[in-house]
């Protein structure tokens, strides 16, 4: 059942014990979305903690370093940033059915929850948070104005991306006003990285595949990537956006293996292609310009399947360009 901001945060007032959770390989958004309403439903004297499938990554110590999250028997469970109960991983075992709230803002939500709070036309999560965090009459505070200036932040790649409104930029200034760290936040997230990190770089760089007149670009990342760089798993977050930086390039696709021999596929296009049509096709999803989706093939019929469904896109783009053609 989809749901306006006023009845999610009135569903929010009516319970106490509450789970909020963040989806696996969690990023700036899922967790500034978690936190930031975790704290509202602090101040409300609410009692809830967050949970994370893949845990809380070294990089977002600052939003949620040295939590230690309450014990208590669920009442009510809120997903943030969750687009369907495969992302929840191993909490979709214990969750996946009893999921009340899911607040997200993918348009390809598998609407898995009781109710949703849904803003497809939002970049982030987070900015709904924010106008739930007002709506509930909480203060906005600079922790919380940090965890939803990160999260709004890291899924607008730094308010570079198309999805970025005029909204988005009131709703950051008010972040900045109530005592968000803009400067700090954004030093951190886009521009510290660690030497192994930049040597991935250049490796993947180096090892770039190009398709359909170099308008289509390919990383694929090797399961010994991690050991043979001296890096963590947290340390190749944002790979995706590598590709889609090259000139001419309209898909960038970034190829990783699973432990379990299935490959994830991100994807990041420009120019009028639709990542979340091209991934949906593989039984993924996402945003019109950034999307993903698993494929249970070897690496090169992975390969194969997500440019086929590439090339579909292209000719259509161009088509509606040039419909004469």
């Amino acid at each position: 059942m989809l749901i306006n901001i006023q009845q999610a945060c009135s569903l929010l007032r009516e319970h106490d014990h509450i789970v909020i959770l963040a989806h696996q390989k969690p990023d700036g958004d899922t967790l500034g979305s978690c936190f930031a309403l975790l704290s509202a439903l602090e101040a409300l004297g609410k009692t809830a903690r967050v949970e994370s499938p893949d845990g809380f990554p070294a990089r977002y110590a600052f939003l949620c370093g040295g939590y230690a999250p309450k014990e208590f028997s669920p009442e009510f469970v809120v997903s943030a940033d969750v687009a369907s109960l495969q992302l929840l991983g191993d909490l979709a075992a214990v969750y996946g059915s009893r999921v009340d709230l899911c607040i997200d803002h993918h348009k390809s939500n598998e609407l898995f929850a009781a109710h949703t709070l849904l803003d497809a036309e939002a970049p982030a999560a987070s900015q709904i948070v924010y106008h739930m965090v007002r709506e509930l009459g909480a203060e906005l505070t600079p922790p919380i104005a940090n965890a939803l200036f990160t999260g709004i932040s890291t899924d607008t790649g730094c308010f570079k991306y198309d999805n970025v409104t005029p909204l988005t930029h009131r709703v950051a200034a008010a972040l900045i006003e109530a005592g968000a760290e803009h400067g700090a936040i954004n030093k951190l997230m886009f521009d510290t990285k660690s030497k192994g990190r930049i040597a991935v770089e250049g490796m993947l760089l180096d090892n770039l595949e190009y398709y359909f007149d170099d308008q289509c670009a390919v990383l694929t990342v090797y399961p010994d990537t991690p050991d043979r760089y001296g890096v963590n798993e947290d340390e190749l977050d944002g790979l995706s956006a590598l590709p889609r930086r090259i000139e001419g390039v309209k898909a960038g696709v970034t190829i990783r293996e699973k432990e379990d021999g299935s490959k994830r596929i991100s994807l990041r296009t420009g120019d009028g292609l639709d990542a979340s049509t091209i991934c949906s096709r593989l039984g993924g999803g996402g945003h019109k310009n950034a999307a993903g989706c698993t494929i249970h093939a070897s690496r090169e019929e992975a390969k194969r399947q997500i440019l086929a469904e590439i090339w579909k896109e292209l000719e259509m783009w161009r088509y509606e360009r040039n419909p004469m053609h």
